[in-house]
């Protein structure tokens, strides 16, 4: 689904309500409140910025749960850089610095906002969902260290739990996030995949937070993922940039010119809000 939000939601600081959970995203990369904290040069000669957002771990007492490590046997561990992606058959959706597998059962959601710049990158599967994103990170250093204490920070902080456990790509975190409910919580899962220049942030929530088994679905598609970072220096953390594939952008225009046609033949003077446009795979 291509969703068209209003103003009032085209904001910097994003946030999803998936499955009922809030999970506001304040530093691109981890989720925490953005903080002006600067980690030096970086390998690209660009300094720290952050955002990313939605986290938590934190290890408390009680062990975590032990989420199965790695994908079925012979399946190749992605997302995979540009330079480095197979050479498959797999037909993926281009957004510019993702290249997003489209499977049989998973609804790709984006959402935009009222310039048409495209925000959150959700996959949808029954009642699981999967947040994706990709950012900026130097070349020699990864910074899943650094952003998994800032998401468990940010969850506790704001009523959740989170704990480190053993994962899919090494360590990740179990969480309990906040739905907007006083006193009522919802799993989410939240891995991090650091690579040369470039770091994939992935939040799961529904019963794939929870159930390994039922999250690999969404697993096979972040795995089949290619990322494109470009050559161009970025700051560090900072999103990479997306863009809407062109069946999106002419299936929007299609729709935005239907309706002012129809608005001009009832003689309306404004029309309604924009066009949403919902695309399953």
């Amino acid at each position: 689904m291509f969703r068209r939000r209003g103003k009032e939601q085209t904001t910097d600081d994003d946030s999803a309500d998936v499955d009922g959970a809030e999970v506001s995203v304040t530093d691109q990369a981890t989720g925490a409140p953005r903080g002006d904290t600067d980690a030096g040069p970086a390998e690209d000669g660009v300094t720290d910025a952050g955002e990313l957002g939605d986290g938590s771990d934190d290890e408390g007492t009680e062990p975590g749960p032990k989420l199965r490590r790695g994908p079925a046997e012979n399946v190749p561990l992605g997302p995979f850089d540009d330079a480095d992606a197979p050479h498959d058959d797999i037909q993926r959706v281009d957004l510019g610095s993702l290249q997003v597998p489209i499977v049989d059962e998973v609804e790709l959601r984006l959402e935009v906002n009222e310039q048409g710049e495209l925000g959150q990158v959700l996959l949808l599967e029954g009642p699981n969902v999967m947040q994706i994103g990709a950012f900026a990170a130097p070349r020699s250093a990864g910074i899943w260290d650094e952003v998994r204490p800032e998401i468990i920070e940010s969850v506790t902080g704001s009523g959740g739990s989170a704990v480190e456990v053993e994962g899919l790509y090494d360590i990740e975190l179990a969480a309990q996030v906040p739905t907007g409910t006083p006193g009522q919580l919802a799993p989410a899962r939240f891995l991090g995949i650091d690579r040369p220049r470039w770091f994939m942030r992935a939040l799961i929530s529904g019963p794939a937070a929870l159930d390994p088994e039922a999250a690999e679905l969404l697993i096979s598609v972040l795995a089949g993922t290619v990322v494109v970072r470009g050559t161009d220096a970025m700051p560090i953390r900072d999103a990479l940039p997306l863009r809407l594939p062109k069946e999106a952008v002419d299936a929007a225009e299609a729709q935005a010119a239907a309706a002012e046609a129809e608005g001009q033949e009832q003689g309306l003077d404004q029309l309604g809000p924009g066009p949403t446009i919902t695309e399953s795979r």
